[in-house]
């Protein structure tokens, strides 16, 4: 990760209400947790940053058997491009490698989740509008196809 890009979403997790902020990107995963200072006064202190963590990814999948897609972000789940369109996929659909599943929006900006295997979508977890969580399950994919 960019070190200008890092410094820069220190900067707005510091000015933002936001607790816990996780990405996952380029197969490294940042995780940054916030804490208030107590307020002496009746008006908010600033945030500081209390721990920030880079971890590297692991290979996720559910009983040998499922492979997970997991939220690489916290945001608003949508299963389609665009409100009255069809969704990317469903359930009972072959997916490949690279193929769009869905988008997260977060911060204003629509991000396309991927595909990184290739099989057979068993079950979407997520409803379409709903906030999801960092690593939170999507979808599984039965790759024994």
């Amino acid at each position: 990760m960019d070190k200008d890009f890092l410094k820069e979403l220190i900067t707005l997790i510091k000015e933002s209400n936001i607790k816990l902020f996780e990405l996952e990107q380029e197969g490294v995963r940042l995780r940054i947790e916030t804490h208030q200072r107590e307020a002496l006064q009746k008006f908010e202190a600033p945030k500081e940053i209390k721990h920030l963590e880079v971890i590297p990814p692991s290979q996720e999948t559910e009983e040998g058997k499922l492979h997970v897609i997991r939220s690489p972000l916290v945001g608003t789940f949508y299963r389609a491009p665009s409100p009255g369109a069809p969704p990317f996929v469903e359930v009972g659909d072959i997916v490949s490698p690279g193929q769009v599943l869905c988008i997260i929006e977060a911060l204003k900006v629509m991000n396309e989740i991927e595909s990184d295997v290739r099989g057979k979508v068993v079950k979407i977890l997520v409803e379409n509008g709903e906030t999801v969580e960092y690593n939170q399950p999507l979808f599984l994919i039965d790759t024994n196809i």
